[in-house]
């Protein structure tokens, strides 16, 4: 599942900043290329997936609003092929940090998916040493 589209990069930074993003053959086209976008957005979603695995069963039924910012965020850092404006890198930073909270459970998001089942192996587990002194090692002394 996506987590964000062309079109909400799009509407958050402008086509004119994807072109420039985007544009990289030899004849300057003028458009968008999907290819990239596509390539960012599919390394996008496997970083989220990648954190939000350890929480959550993917793929979520529905994308959370938080998720889909975070996404932004990341796939406008991917794009750039050269050091990105102080902002865009700030952002990439604060959503890599927020998908850790995630992956610790700091942040929970309200997705339909269901939370991975554990093993069952999270009590204590206590082994003793065998015993020197018994009923058998003391005859006679009992």
């Amino acid at each position: 599942m996506a987590y964000t589209s062309l079109a909400d990069l799009i509407d958050r930074h402008g086509e004119r900043q994807l072109i420039g993003l985007t544009d990289r053959g030899d004849v300057a086209t003028d458009m968008i290329d999907t290819d990239v976008v596509d390539a960012a957005l599919a390394d996008t979603d496997a970083l989220i997936n990648g954190h939000l695995a350890a929480k959550y069963q993917l793929p979520l039924s529905t994308v959370d609003p938080l998720i889909r910012d975070l996404a932004k965020a990341i796939a406008i850092y991917k794009l750039h092929v050269y050091e990105p404006n102080g902002k865009i890198v700030q952002d990439y930073k604060d959503a890599l940090v927020t998908l850790r909270d995630i992956a610790r459970g700091v942040v929970q998001l309200r997705a339909d998916g269901v939370a991975p089942a554990t093993t069952g192996g999270g009590g204590a587990q206590v082994t003793d040493r065998e015993r020197p002194m018994t009923e058998d090692s003391l005859k006679g002394f009992i």
